[in-house]
């Protein structure tokens, strides 16, 4: 599919592509710095030097938000705009309101992060943001999922590609989520009162908190999987067939599984075990689309030697089968027992968010800036120096998290001769220090990973700027 010179004659609208592609790469510096800042905190606490707006309470949920909605969200954005006009051979329905999505979800990220350091919170994991950022999220995303599904609607390409399908879920599904979540009755402009409460309010919190990773943060990058791995390999898709069993079967099975984050709580037990249930037969769905992915590369594994764009997207596949193995397994009452409340579930939550969603994402966008400007990268050197200290980094993490998190549970549930605890609390903080230093020094390495993509893609866009158009973007795409 041929595309032509940037600007405003363009078949499809990849102006706005772009804009979100910077901010992804924006937002996931500013989000890893934040994110490196309150693990230095954690393992050395003088770091917060009093100042109350900058302590690991109030820096925590502006990492998450940056993180998960700036860079997993500019992300999508850039991405599902890129694809559904591709793959449906039809521009964006209009060009005005998805500027509006652009300015709109900037506006949310920066607003989210200054209430969260000045401290006006719901207190609502990954919905930190009070009634009248809410508000302006139902808009944005309503003027979004009218873009998508408006595009689709006008495609010229009959069949729809699965990678569409995924990011439909993920639309409407944040939305039916984001709606429930926030029902609340406002005080002022800076506080509310949620409509439910007690247990009700806490399995809401965590349908909403298990879904936003379940369609947020897994149905979306693997509509955008279904689309750069058959691209970049040069092969297509494993097995189509496949794709549609692993699309329904995830979009299901997924809703039902939030509540094992509330394993041993006052929630009804029957409501753990249902939570338990769905979550170990999760595990199918999730590992069919992985060996869908990895199946892909079938007379291609030769690319993987010399295209370190490819190794990122199928070490993220890796990543994902870990952690929808592992994710499984912690809902097990057996072994959540152990893992509750520890950093365990930080390990895990990172192997996820580190080696499936941020190294995905770069797979992505590495394949999208020379088709988007029309160039050749400044450095496939720098590329590969990026995979292996997103690697190393994520795994001395999570490696971290996952002894921290083993030996907390082991050290609050040992007991002496006479029946009483063995270790204080304070006991176990101490014991892991060294692993919350390992963890902050392996979040170090993958903030540099980063921070070089940042400069290879600002010296790619700068030298596509210094060049005639016309060139890489027309044969390569």
């Amino acid at each position: 599919m041929a595309s032509v010179a940037i600007g405003s004659g363009e078949q499809y609208n990849y102006d706005i592509v772009r804009k979100f592609t910077i901010m992804a790469l924006i937002w996931g510096a500013v989000g890893m710095l934040v994110g490196v800042t309150i693990a230095s905190q954690l393992a050395w606490p003088y770091l917060n030097f009093d100042i109350p707006y900058i302590t690991f309470g109030r820096l925590r949920p502006v990492h998450t938000g940056a993180v998960i909605f700036g860079f997993g969200g500019s992300a999508l954005f850039a991405t599902s705009y890129y694809i559904v006009q591709r793959t449906c051979q039809a521009r964006l329905i209009s060009d005005g309101m998805a500027s509006f999505t652009f300015w709109g979800w900037q506006a949310i990220i920066v607003l989210a992060a200054l209430g969260d350091v000045m401290g006006y919170s719901q207190g609502r994991e990954y919905a930190e943001m009070e009634w009248p950022v809410d508000l302006l999220i139902t808009v944005v995303w309503v003027a979004y999922a009218i873009v998508y599904i408006g595009t689709i609607m006008k495609r010229k390409e009959p069949h729809i590609y699965v990678a569409n399908w995924f990011y439909l879920a993920f639309i409407l599904a944040t939305a039916l989520l984001h709606i429930f979540n926030n029902l609340a009755i406002p005080f002022s402009m800076t506080q509310s009162y949620p409509l439910f409460a007690g247990a009700q309010d806490a399995m809401t919190q965590w349908w909403y908190g298990h879904n936003a990773v379940g369609f947020f943060l897994t149905a979306a990058f693997l509509g955008m999987m279904y689309y750069f791995v058959p691209k970049q390999a040069g092969r297509p898709i494993y097995s189509y067939r496949l794709s549609i069993v692993h699309f329904w079967a995830l979009i299901f099975m997924y809703m039902w599984a939030g509540s094992h984050h509330l394993h041993w709580t006052a929630i009804p037990d029957w409501t753990s075990t249902l939570a338990a249930t769905f979550s170990i037969m999760l595990l199918m769905p999730s590992w069919g689309g992985m060996i869908n992915g990895i199946m892909t590369m079938s007379g291609a594994w030769d690319k993987l030697r010399t295209d370190p764009i490819m190794r990122f997207l199928i070490v993220a596949l890796s990543f994902y089968g870990m952690s929808t193995f592992e994710g499984p397994m912690m809902s097990l009452k057996d072994v959540n027992a152990l893992s509750h409340y520890t950093d365990w579930t930080v390990g895990h939550v990172h192997s996820g968010a580190l080696g499936w969603v941020a190294m995905i994402s770069f797979g992505a966008i590495y394949h999208m800036i020379p088709r988007l400007w029309d160039t050749k990268m400044h450095s496939t050197k720098l590329i590969n120096v990026h995979f292996w200290l997103a690697t190393i980094g994520t795994l001395m993490y999570i490696t971290a998290m996952w002894i921290s998190g083993i030996m907390q549970g082991l050290m609050w549930r040992a007991y002496d001769d006479f029946g009483n605890l063995q270790y204080s609390f304070a006991e176990s903080v101490a014991a892991m220090h060294p692993y919350y230093a390992m963890r902050a020094l392996g979040g170090a390495v993958f903030l540099t990973g980063m921070l070089l993509m940042l400069y290879n893609c600002f010296m790619t866009i700068r030298q596509a700027k210094s060049m005639p158009a016309g060139g890489l973007a027309a044969s390569a795409a």
